[in-house]
């Protein structure tokens, strides 16, 4: 998972370069790296670390240039080093690549190379592109490049440059993103629309398999026999300062506090003037719902959480059977995906190599397939049956919140649109579920407004190694995003449990002093869970309790209430996770954590 920029034009290009990686840093900052052709020749400056190493110690007269390409890594084959950083160049000459994706072949290639001559410094998969690029390079870089994919297994997204040809920048992309923007005279390569939002907003969107070839000329995109591919310009609409802090202390809570507009503008897109659910890009009869046996939805890390809350509102309301499945381990499991299930893949990106995965298998044997994600344009928007977008905006902190919530409102919104289909949505039902989702964003601003109390709730946390969230139904699938929400970013190991599970195990995990969390929402299932706080508290455990604001508890049994506005059973876990997210935000800010780049993470994973 990583982050690559080219540039070609008329001015520096490290200006770009860096200030497109900045953009990316999001994807992976384990190291970075500019490569520029100057007086034919191409010099590289790499460092390990964070951006800030390499603008640091940029040699002003080595990054001088017009044509030039830029990684920002989150390592996968080699530790963070600065040999391990790209760009890379072949041993015997100056092809020069970055690369985002794995090359799965690359021991089998390296070998290969090694014999004929060809030396390597580097742990990584990578370093075999440039060298096998060489290999092929005839004076003509376009076919070579060509060439060389065709020996290569596995997923990329590839900047090439060479001082061979030093009016010329190739790039090529399979299964890892990859755009180019049009600009006046200059013309972009990036991993994401952040990095080039600045400079244009006109771009193309590449397939697998097509060429981009670069010259003063513009840009070509050609196919693997040289074939022009003319493709359509798409508009990004979004604003640039949408991927800006706006005055915030991180993207995070930025996000956070999105959260009201996100959800409003989702519903909005959604729900017509008279409340009519409009599904019109997911057109389904009766007949067609009644033929699906099974609904799959699949997903990874907070997407998957977010199809957990789905998969709760889809089998209360529809009667529909749904299994919610990891991406990663679904593909490998030889699932029951026939012509008659319906798959749901959901992804913030849209880009996610798993669930991208997922997709075109299911698709080889006839299964429909839905994508619900925040990208237009992205690989699963694509290459999905159906698409429905979230009105997230730009997420770019690594820890999801706002993606996280508008899946789930357009989960719920599906759950009652295949309701009424089946006509199993009762009057009284159907205007209770509407009228409290449109109260979301409402009571989503009143927690908002409290996060000082909550931030001095995150007090209590901040120095434990151990946290345990506790829920049932709904609040349980709301509890594993809270505990991925705490662990991602505070670095405090936690775990969500079903209530009841907790004398199967669990418990002996308790001490005195244990914090746990526990969720309150589910009025049906309240005195269970009251039950279950009693044995933890019982055990010595402190326990933070989120409750409707209008409750009576005994508060013996907690040691700190959360309050949040009491909503509708089924929709309040949506009110109740940003108060979890502030939380989480709030303890890792305590312990000064980094917390738009947690430790070894990236935002978009497009590797498996």
């Amino acid at each position: 998972m990583c982050g690559i920029v080219g540039y070609f034009g008329d001015k520096t290009a490290k200006n770009f370069l860096v200030d497109g990686l900045s953009k990316l840093e999001y994807r992976g900052y384990d190291s970075a790296g500019i490569a520029v052709v100057n007086e034919g020749k191409v010099n590289i400056v790499k460092h390990k670390g964070r951006l800030a190493n390499l603008t640091e110690n940029l040699d002003g007269n080595k990054a001088e240039g017009t044509v030039g390409i830029g990684h920002t890594r989150w390592a996968t084959h080699g530790e963070p080093s600065d040999i391990n950083s790209h760009p890379h160049q072949s041993s015997k000459g100056d092809i020069t690549v970055v690369h985002n994706g794995i090359i799965e072949n690359y021991l089998e290639l390296r070998q290969w190379l090694k014999g004929q001559g060809y030396e390597f410094i580097s742990q990584t998969d990578t370093e075999v592109i440039p060298n096998l690029i060489h290999y092929y390079y005839k004076g003509d870089l376009f076919q070579a490049v060509v060439k060389a994919t065709e020996r290569l297994e596995g997923s990329y997204a590839l900047g090439v440059i060479s001082g061979q040809e030093p009016d010329k920048l190739v790039a090529v992309r399979k299964d890892s993103p990859l755009i180019v923007g049009l600009g006046q005279g200059e013309t972009f390569i990036a991993s994401d629309i952040p990095a080039i939002i600045s400079y244009t907003r006109d771009i193309y969107l590449l397939e697998d398999r097509e060429f981009v070839v670069i010259t003063k000329d513009g840009a070509k995109i050609l196919s693997g026999d040289g074939t022009e591919i003319k493709k359509d310009v798409f508009k990004v609409t979004w604003n640039e300062d949408a991927a800006e802090k706006g005055g915030y202390d991180s993207f995070m809570l930025k996000e956070i506090n999105e959260q009201p507009k996100a959800i409003k503008d989702t519903l909005a897109s959604r729900l017509s003037m008279n409340n009519d659910i409009n599904f019109e890009d997911f057109k389904l009869s009766k007949e067609d719902l009644d033929k699906i046996d099974r609904i799959f939805i699949v997903a990874c890390g907070t997407a998957y959480n977010a199809g957990l809350m789905g998969s709760v509102a889809i089998e209360k309301l529809a009667k529909i059977p749904v299994v919610v499945d990891i991406a990663s381990e679904f593909r490998y499991k030889d699932p029951l995906v026939t012509n008659k299930s319906l798959v749901i893949t959901l992804s913030q990106s849209g880009e996610t190599a798993d669930t991208l995965a997922v997709l075109r298998d299911c698709k080889k044997v006839g299964a429909r397939t839905l994508a619900i994600t925040n990208v237009v344009g992205s690989s699963i928007s694509r290459e999905a049956d159906n698409v429905i977008y979230t009105m997230a905006g730009p997420e770019i902190a690594v820890a999801s919140t706002k993606a996280y919530t508008t899946q789930v409102v357009v989960m719920y919104l599906m759950a009652m649109y295949f309701s009424e289909l089946r006509g199993l949505m009762t009057k009284e039902l159907d205007k209770e579920l509407r009228e409290a989702l449109l109260l979301v964003p409402e009571k989503v601003q009143i927690i908002l407004d409290k996060a000082n109390e909550i931030e001095e709730t995150a007090n209590l946390l901040a120095n434990e190694k151990d946290v345990f969230y506790l829920g049932r139904g709904a609040d349980y699938a709301l509890c594993i995003e809270a505990s991925l929400k705490l662990k991602e970013i505070s670095y405090i190991h936690s775990e969500a449990y079903a209530g009841g599970e907790l004398k199967h195990g669990t418990i002996a995990l308790i001490e005195k002093g244990t914090k746990v969390i526990a969720l309150l929402t589910q009025r049906s299932l309240r005195e269970k869970m009251i039950s279950n706080i009693v044995e933890v508290k019982a055990r010595g455990a402190e326990v933070i309790g989120i409750a409707y604001e209008n409750d009576v508890l005994d508060e013996s049994i907690f040691d700190k209430v959360i309050r949040i506005p009491e909503l509708y059973n089924l929709v309040s876990p949506i009110v109740a996770i940003i108060a979890l997210q502030l939380l989480a935000y709030y303890t890792a800010k305590n312990k000064g954590c980094d917390i738009d780049k947690p430790r070894n993470l990236a935002k978009s994973v497009t590797v498996e």
